[in-house]
């Protein structure tokens, strides 16, 4: 057996990563900030070693927190990936932009409105590497990006022409590198990498989280605690429909006995800290070319997810695990002051289109839906934000249930409107941080029920006039 790789050789590993020599880079190329975004799949926002995960290693992307901000609230509006990761071209709710699996593609008018359609008019060269994961009407993606390079899953070791075998978040890295040499002077870039991992290889039974070879051994010596949310009460408190939902059928496949549960946690964290070595790389990359001192780096999960938790696993819900997400933002050009911290307020993956513009200097389209977190980002003081926001989901599959929410500072509410008749959830936040008590039938609770109720459906109607 290979000898696992300790704590101490990963992050020397990552270190050298960023200590390459520098190439000259005129000056002028820093008028306009670049602009970094890294996407991962299925990641919640717990699971990294700066938000105090004691096992998961991701020195790269603690560095990036250490340096800039992170959002210790950040949610998804839609937790699946489609949907999700329109939102996040677009800046739209679901019920706005209507795509997910299944619907016809993004309208080119939203296409045309999205972060990296507006860099390119204003100038900006525009990459994007990875899983799109997303349709779009035309030939609107001409209209997005310069540079195209999709790399999918299925499998995530690809044969090279050299008959080698290379991991998809290598791949991404090596062509991020490929992106970032062809930089010309006085030409910001915006490159969007948008990382398959840590998605499962869902066809794959035994082993649905293949990891890089560089992090062979890591874990190895671990032993993964049970999930929190582990006790059999808590699944068999939940309503039937989602007791038999999808999320239950896989968590057969990969959580189930002690024995699936280690073996499959540890290559899940193996996948992240893969990300984050390929992260390390393409960091060392932008130091060595002398583009990092004016280069925007943000990060984010395209949802949360279930790993064994209330006996779950996928997304899908409105559950915490299901709708929250790591989100950091790094700019070099912030004082020291601003550097490290945390904000509390909510935000969501519909920010980070408004986010990317204005930090480009661009104004973001009206119809945007989402708000610009820049205000957050130059100040430490605490300011009036958004105190709920509307969540959803409804792709059509037979196991997902559809519904609609609002998640409030204090109060969650969801109806998942398609059970007849609908069933609703309410919990209080403060007094139930877990979610385990569903107080939507609690006479106590009834007039904060019909207020969650009405913003729902006023937030709905809103997001469908929008269309």
């Amino acid at each position: 057996m290979e000898r696992a790789m300790n704590r101490r050789t990963f992050l020397a590993a990552s270190a050298a990563c960023l200590a390459w020599p520098r190439v000259a880079r005129p000056a002028a190329n820093r008028e306009r900030p670049n602009i970094l975004f890294l996407l991962i799949d299925d990641q919640r926002n717990d699971t990294l070693g700066c938000a105090g995960h004691p096992i998961i290693q991701t020195p790269a992307i603690d560095e990036l927190a250490a340096r800039g901000v992170r959002f210790t609230n950040a949610f998804v509006t839609t937790s699946i990936c489609a949907a999700s990761r329109a939102s996040i071209f677009t800046g739209l709710y679901e019920r706005t932009h209507g795509y997910t699996f299944g619907t016809p593609p993004i309208r080119a008018a939203h296409a045309e409105a999205s972060y990296p359609a507006q860099l390119r008019q204003a100038g900006y060269r525009t990459g994007f590497i990875g899983k799109f994961g997303v349709q779009v009407e035309g030939d609107s993606r001409a209209a997005m990006f310069d540079y195209f390079k999709p790399v999918d899953r299925n499998p995530y070791f690809k044969e090279q022409p050299d008959g080698s075998r290379r991991h998809e978040t290598e791949l991404a890295a090596d062509r991020a590198a490929e992106f970032l040499a062809d930089t010309k002077e006085g030409e910001p870039f915006c490159l969007s990498i948008s990382f398959n991992a840590v998605h499962a290889e869902d066809g794959d039974k035994e082993n649905p989280f293949p990891w890089p070879r560089a992090v062979d051994g890591l874990y190895d010596d671990v032993e993964i605690p049970a999930p929190r949310l582990s006790d059999p009460a808590i699944f068999e408190s939940q309503p039937e429909f989602l007791k038999t939902s999808l999320n239950r059928k896989r968590y057969f496949w990969r959580w189930d006995t002690p024995e699936k549960y280690q073996r499959n946690m540890r290559a899940y964290y193996r996948m992240i800290s893969g990300v984050d070595g390929a992260i390390g790389r393409i960091r060392a990359e932008l130091a060595r070319l002398d583009l990092d001192r004016n280069t925007i780096i943000i990060y984010l999960a395209d949802n949360g997810y279930y790993m064994g938790d209330r006996g779950f696993a996928g997304k899908w819900s409105h559950y915490e695990q299901s709708l929250r997400v790591p989100l950091i933002v790094y700019d070099p050009r912030l004082p020291k002051a601003r550097r490290g911290t945390t904000r509390e307020e909510m935000a969501l993956n519909i920010d980070v289109a408004a986010t990317i513009l204005e930090l480009a200097g661009l104004t973001p389209p009206p119809g945007y839906q989402g708000r610009s977190l820049v205000p957050l980002l130059s100040s430490h003081k605490k300011r009036d934000w958004r105190k709920d926001f509307f969540c959803e989901h409804l792709m059509e599959h037979p196991d997902i249930p559809k519904w609609e929410g609002v998640r409030g500072e204090r109060y969650v509410y969801a109806s998942y409107f398609e059970q007849r008749p609908p069933y609703e959830f309410l919990h209080d936040l403060q007094a139930d941080p877990d979610e385990l008590t569903n107080l939507a039938d609690s006479e106590k609770y009834q007039t904060i029920l019909a207020g969650m109720r009405e913003r729902c459906a006023a937030l709905r109607r809103a997001y469908e006039a929008s269309r």
